[in-house]
């Protein structure tokens, strides 16, 4: 493999609403990556964000695959294309990086990891938001003892689905979407970032409603059919003996429930929204005996593309990304034994692992990366 040599040229695959959130997300990492190619399903939205955000090249899929000067490829497809393009884009020689969830199964996952490994290609996944400062900080909490040994964490995800505002909802209520699989990653990356690797799952699962009528603009009044699980309920627990309550919901109307949270032998830790870089911390401690906030410890000026850049950057030092594709996995794992253990209605043994991502340095300048 040729030295790198930065920035990393980035290709990016998937013209759609998330990849606005890139191309703003990795201006700051420029010293590591730079987009400088776009390609799309369709032509003339990829000329659309190259116009939007000055990208010299647009190109085919296979154009881009094909490009001996791209280095990495960011694959913002939909759901259950991840898999395969990660696939397509490691058998062209190339580094992969992809929106979340890395896979619908552990199955297709697996063989994405192997191909990686064959072609001596790193592959990295989403959110990256655990990066920033909001995590950053209850990590670095718990890390120092501020809370004690960690002992359970709630996390909850629920609203009444996404046909009341988003443009095309039609494959949140697929096989392959609901909840989980679409805001399960923030939590989960988030509860393995702070609290290391999972080792079970015990779960139910349920779809409220059949159908979903979309209220939302330009389908507006047209009905969908349910074909995945939109209300699951579990404990996950972790290999340090900590477990964690997890609700994923698209049935409920409103709620008071905390997003996320840890508890420890001496204390809590009231995390930020998961799908944030930034956002409240807040500490309560035996000794204090009330909640206090905690500035942040890191910036929470970030955005996507801190994954990407990480990432680069590890290529370089020849070392596995913070956002690798073997904690992706993992929380594809924890995802999948959701519905196998509701399906089975008993407790399963997860069958990946993953090392805990090491914590970032408190102070860490935006636009940085170690």
């Amino acid at each position: 493999m040729k030295k790198a040599s930065f920035p990393l040229r980035v290709g990016l695959i998937g013209c759609g609403n998330i990849s606005n959130a890139y191309f703003h997300g990795a201006a700051p990492f420029a010293d590591y990556v730079r987009i400088t190619a776009c390609a799309d399903l369709d032509p003339s939205r990829a000329k659309a964000k190259a116009d939007e955000h000055q990208v010299a090249k647009v190109c085919t899929v296979s154009e881009l695959l094909k490009d001996p000067d791209i280095d990495i490829v960011l694959n913002l497809t939909v759901p259950k294309a991840h898999a395969e393009v990660n696939s397509a884009i490691l058998r062209a020689g190339k580094h992969a990086y992809c929106e979340k969830p890395f896979s619908l199964s552990t199955k297709e996952g697996r063989k994405v990891l192997a191909l990686a490994k064959k072609s001596k290609r790193q592959v990295g996944c989403a959110p990256d938001t655990v990066l920033g400062g909001g995590i950053q900080t209850c990590r670095k909490l718990i890390d120092d003892g501020a809370i004690g040994k960690p002992v359970a964490a709630t996390a909850n995800m629920v609203c009444h689905g996404h046909e009341h505002w988003h443009p095309g909802p039609q494959f949140y209520y697929e096989v392959g979407g609901g909840p989980l699989f679409d805001m399960g990653p923030y939590y989960l990356t988030s509860l393995v970032t702070m609290l290391g690797p999972a080792k079970s799952v015990i779960a139910s699962a349920k779809s409220t409603f059949k159908t979903r009528r979309i209220t939302s603009q330009p389908l507006n009044g047209k009905v969908i059919k349910v074909e995945t699980p939109t209300h699951l309920s579990g404990v996950v627990e972790f290999a340090n003996g900590a477990s964690a309550t997890v609700t994923m919901s698209f049935d409920v109307w409103q709620h008071h429930l905390p997003l996320l949270e840890v508890y420890g032998t001496k204390g809590s830790i009231r995390c930020p929204d998961p799908n944030t870089f930034g956002g409240e911390v807040e500490l309560w401690t035996e000794a204090g005996k009330e909640w206090k906030k905690i500035p942040l410890t890191h910036s929470d000026q970030t955005g996507r593309g801190f994954g990407l850049a990480e990432m680069a950057y590890s290529i370089g030092k020849h070392r596995a990304a913070r956002m690798n594709g073997d904690m992706a996995l993992h929380v594809v794992d924890i995802m999948e034994a959701f519905h196998v253990s509701a399906k089975a209605k008993k407790q399963v043994q997860l069958k990946s692992g993953c090392k805990q991502p090491k914590a970032l340095p408190a102070g860490l300048a935006l636009g940085r990366v170690v």
